[in-house]
């Protein structure tokens, strides 16, 4: 085993082969960046209060203050008078499976392809070119993912979720009052999202054409839906929208207690644009009006 102590700012290049990174810190900011390099290089570009211990054993590469452990991270609580800061860089092999833990310090993850966990309390998360499954965990930060082709999970307390061309095998995501913001890529695997939520509002952009068995329930919110084949039932207290988009191959579903509920249309490719509720005549006239009486364009809204 090697092991250095990190007091002021340093940068260290590990020859050894890493397969897997531990990261525990106090506030500040911890990057990490997968590189097609065998080797994985560190660089602590700032440091206030005690040193960050650095051990590398076997394949795995641990950054941590001593007293920072990774079970029970998030009832962890800084004691009083401790001062702790730190900005950390991390590149490693972007096969390498990491684990992130943060008291107040934003994480920043991007161009891995191995599993990737990070545990926060009040510190935000972003998360960019994650081929492998992901895991977060956090009190009050937020999440944003994008181009996360993983499984992705997240769990919450009031922490929001968003995430941006989600092209992933599926998403599923806890909250108490956290938004979530999920967008689909329409050149994703089939539609796989489930979100549950107490009193946070959830907004979800599906591609044009969807594709998924849909289901959205609030007890006491409002829903709306962009999308005219789905129903949207209940007038007093509980709502729901339900109904099948394409074949149903993918599944959506999204429970809230006191929140909104969206669906939204994400815009068509270049090759798909789209359906025109009328065609435009070649006299010069107005435009024809449907033939079923009904005055709703393809991109106007049910909402109740």
């Amino acid at each position: 085993m090697s092991e250095w102590s990190v007091a002021e700012p340093r940068k260290l290049t590990f020859d050894d082969p890493v397969t897997a990174l531990h990261v525990r810190v106090v506030n500040g900011t911890v990057n990490v960046v997968g590189t097609d390099e065998g080797s994985a290089r560190l660089e602590v570009s700032a440091l206030e209060g005690p040193p960050l211990q650095v051990t590398q054993q076997g394949g795995t590469l641990t950054v941590a203050y001593e007293d920072l452990p990774w079970k029970g991270f998030l009832k962890w609580l800084d004691r009083k008078g401790w001062r702790r800061d730190v900005v950390v860089s991390l590149a490693v092999p972007t096969g390498t499976r990491v684990e992130v833990g943060v008291v107040g310090a934003a994480a920043v993850v991007s161009g891995m392809d191995a599993r990737v966990e990070v545990k926060g309390v009040t510190g935000d998360t972003t998360l960019v070119r994650i081929a492998g499954p992901v895991r977060v965990d956090t009190v009050s930060g937020n999440l944003e993912a994008q181009a996360v082709t993983g499984g992705l999970r997240f769990n919450s307390v009031s922490g929001d979720l968003t995430v941006v061309e989600g092209s992933g095998s599926s998403v599923r995501a806890d909250s108490v009052s956290g938004s979530m913001i999920v967008d689909l890529d329409p050149t994703g695997a089939p539609t796989d999202v489930q979100l549950t939520n107490v009193s946070g509002e959830i907004a979800i952009r599906l591609p044009h054409p969807a594709d998924a068995e849909v289901e959205a329930n609030t007890a006491s919110g409002t829903v709306s839906t962009a999308f005219e084949d789905l129903r949207v039932s209940g007038q007093w207290g509980a709502k729901k929208i339900t109904g099948r988009l394409g074949a149903g191959n993918g599944r959506l579903k999204a429970v809230t207690a006191s929140g909104s509920i969206a669906l939204l249309r994400r815009p068509p490719t270049e090759d798909e644009p789209y359906d025109s509720p009328a065609e435009a005549p070649t006299d010069g006239g107005s435009p024809q009006a449907p033939t079923d009486g009904s005055t709703e364009g393809p991109t106007d809204k049910k909402v109740l």
